[in-house]
């Protein structure tokens, strides 16, 4: 029963039946499954199975994204359990796209891959300027700031934003990451960030390594 639970979320994750998805980890945990169980071998399992697909040009950006809506409605009923599971806290990470870009698909699934790893995620969104990083590293005091962008027009706005943190004095109390289409580990390297994020899964990867889990 268990496996076949489970099972199905994966499934039902991967092919982006977002309705199905959260009432199956609503069943699921309603029959005694763990939180945890339900979450790394049925949801995570789902989304990396989506993100294999993509990789293998097996899907296309629709399907990611829906894909991203049911990973995002099964984390709906299984968050709050998780918390009650007493899943580790990472800290807080604060994620936004960087000035003058509008992309939003990316963000929200690592956001929500994070949140599943036990961060407290901070979401800035789309178009977030300069001052509003810094705000948000003073005021927050997260254990990473995660920078995305989606045009090579805008990524150049990481290198300003990781320049002021240091000229604030700020740098030293957070960890950068920096991700999105048009990013590299050399580029990473060049603005001084501390990893890249190629895709959600690898984020999440680097974020735990960043800080120690």
């Amino acid at each position: 029963m268990s496996d076949a639970s489970v099972q199905a979320i994966c499934k039902a994750v991967t092919e982006g039946e977002d309705v199905q998805a959260r009432d199956l980890v609503t069943q699921a945990l309603a029959a005694g499954l763990a939180p945890l169980d339900v979450l790394n071998q049925g949801v995570v399992a789902g989304i990396t199975q989506a993100g294999e697909m993509w990789k293998a040009n097996k899907y296309f950006l629709p399907d990611v994204i829906l894909a991203a809506d049911a990973f995002k409605a099964a984390m709906e009923p299984l968050a709050p359990k998780l918390k009650q599971a007493g899943a580790p806290s990472r800290g807080k990470f604060v994620i936004g796209v960087v000035e003058g870009d509008m992309h939003d698909l990316g963000k929200s699934l690592v956001g929500a891959m994070l949140s599943s790893a036990g961060f407290d995620v901070v979401d800035l969104g789309i178009n977030v300027p300069q001052d509003k990083f810094l705000q948000a590293v003073r005021d927050q005091q997260p254990v990473i700031l995660g920078l995305g962008a989606y045009m090579s027009t805008t990524m150049l706005e990481m290198k300003g934003i990781i320049a002021e943190l240091q000229k604030q004095g700020l740098r030293s109390k957070v960890k950068v990451m920096v991700g999105g289409v048009p990013t590299s580990q050399e580029f990473a390297d060049e603005v001084g960030a501390d990893a890249w994020g190629k895709e959600a899964l690898e984020t999440m990867s680097k974020a735990l390594n960043l800080v120690g889990a």
